[in-house]
């Protein structure tokens, strides 16, 4: 019903998916053209934000209701409450039990899911046009009604202990949270999304219901939907179910975290390969030179020609893995490169890693990849938003971090107009000696890295 917390962030387990985490965090700002798109928003009385795009080719609705505030925006006593209730929402409501809401979706072939992310938590199902209102009546049952049950909460801790062990058991999530705790350290953005053994465990219904009626409040939501439904009859529909919600703000958010770039070694004997995650400070989301950084990115780890792929993997054959990845988020981010290698490559896969760094700041891209690069990135961007879901997510990032609608001109005109120069600025600015973070965990047996290895 739920999926575990957000793939797009907690699930680091291949350059693939990271690659495809990296696309959709891109694709807030992808719009078709105006011509073949018919968006349309409205803001109810109490505050609430509705968002369609009616897709007339599909038979698919997809609805998603979103809330504006995630992980980072909890207090540090209380980290992983938000995935907490993302869970227990789908234990029962006033009106359903667990099995009740299972059987319903299912009778009516629909898919739903939810995730936690660092800035949001999403409840969203798909299903066929004739079935919106039913769809619609169940997914606002479990925002608006949850019961959140003593014993359901007691299980439920049991539960996010368990998916905490089975993440720290997988070494590529471990050494990004290390990275991420570090890179961030002492600020909510840098805590584990689940949380940790101590926070959950303290998790009663009281801080739940509070935690609750703080955040789910209409000021502090988006519902959109997209594919094959009319405007006018969905507002009807959300009318119905939330219009009775009273007007609250969000207030939510959380200060802007200090980056700090350390070299952490973790030793973890029982690895059979040294874990590596480099990163440097970039831009946030909504930063005029976001269109560089993606292309920068692309170059440097988005795909099988980029240079970390060719160099260290293709002609030296130090990893399986290596990719690297942009996490924008409103106020900071950060560029990032995984790979996972012997403990005795691994000083050469960092040292390889820095002169990767050094090269995009000395030498300028040149026209044919840099070509190859734009081209890589438009046509990922587009190929994201085929369906309903995408488009529907697509809809809500680009309300939450731009509050307006990107044209796909727009957004080609600005990739196009990315030049080399500007992506040798921008890889000045990012690849600094002192700005360097590096974590790496394993079974190290005396492995030594410092602040020289990273020199570029």
């Amino acid at each position: 019903m739920y999926s575990r917390t957000s793939a797009l962030v907690c699930n680091n387990s291949c350059k693939g998916f990271r690659l495809r985490a990296l696309l959709l965090e891109a694709s807030w700002e992808l719009a078709m053209v105006e011509e073949t798109r018919n968006i349309r928003r409205e803001v109810l009385p109490n505050g609430l934000t509705l968002i369609t795009e009616e897709m007339q080719h599909i038979r698919s609705v997809s609805i998603g209701i979103w809330i504006k505030t995630g992980s980072r925006d909890e207090d540090l006593q209380w980290n992983g409450i938000s995935h907490f209730i993302e869970h227990m929402v789908f234990k029962g409501t006033k009106h359903r039990s667990a099995e009740d809401i299972a059987r319903q979706v299912d009778s009516i072939g629909g898919n739903m899911d939810a995730f936690t992310a660092k800035e949001c938590i999403c409840f969203n199902v798909k299903v066929l046009d004739e079935h919106l209102p039913i769809a619609m009546d169940v997914l606002s049952d479990l925002v608006l009604n949850p019961i959140f049950d003593v014993q359901d909460i007691g299980r439920e801790r049991g539960v996010i202990l368990e998916e905490i062990k089975m993440d720290e058991d997988s070494p590529d999530y471990l050494v990004h949270e290390i990275f991420t705790q570090n890179f961030w350290k002492d600020h909510p953005l840098g805590k584990p999304i689940l949380g940790t053994k101590d926070t959950v465990k303290k998790f009663e219904r009281e801080p739940v219901l509070d935690f609750y009626k703080q955040r789910f409040a209409p000021g502090n939501l988006i519902i959109c939907a997209a594919g094959h439904l009319q405007h006018e009859r969905f507002v009807d529909l959300a009318r119905k179910h939330f219009e009775h919600m009273k007007p609250m703000s969000n207030g939510f958010y959380s200060s802007q975290p200090k980056v700090v770039s350390r070299i952490i070694l973790r030793n973890k004997k029982a690895l059979e390969q040294v874990q590596i995650c480099v990163g440097v400070p970039s831009h946030p989301i909504a930063h005029e030179k976001r269109h560089a950084s993606y292309i920068l990115n692309t170059l440097l780890g988005g795909g099988m020609s980029s240079r970390l792929f060719q160099n260290i993997r293709e002609r030296q054959g130090l990893a399986y893995a290596i990719y690297s990845d942009l996490s924008p988020y409103r106020d900071t981010g950060c560029l990032s490169v995984y790979a996972g290698t012997s403990r005795e490559s691994a000083a050469k896969v960092v040292r390889s890693v820095v002169s990767e760094f050094r090269k995009l700041k000395l030498d300028i891209v040149s026209d044919e990849e840099l070509r190859r690069a734009k081209d890589q990135l438009k046509g990922s961007l587009m190929l994201s938003l085929e369906s309903s879901t995408a488009r529907m997510s697509n809809l809500a990032r680009q309300e939450m971090y731009f509050d307006r609608f990107y044209t796909l001109d727009e957004l080609i005109e600005k990739i196009e107009s990315v030049t080399a120069e500007e992506l040798q600025g921008l890889a000045t600015e990012f690849f600094q000696t002192d700005s360097i973070a590096v974590t790496v965990l394993g079974n190290l047996n005396g492995l030594k890295l410092t602040r020289e290895h990273l020199a570029c």
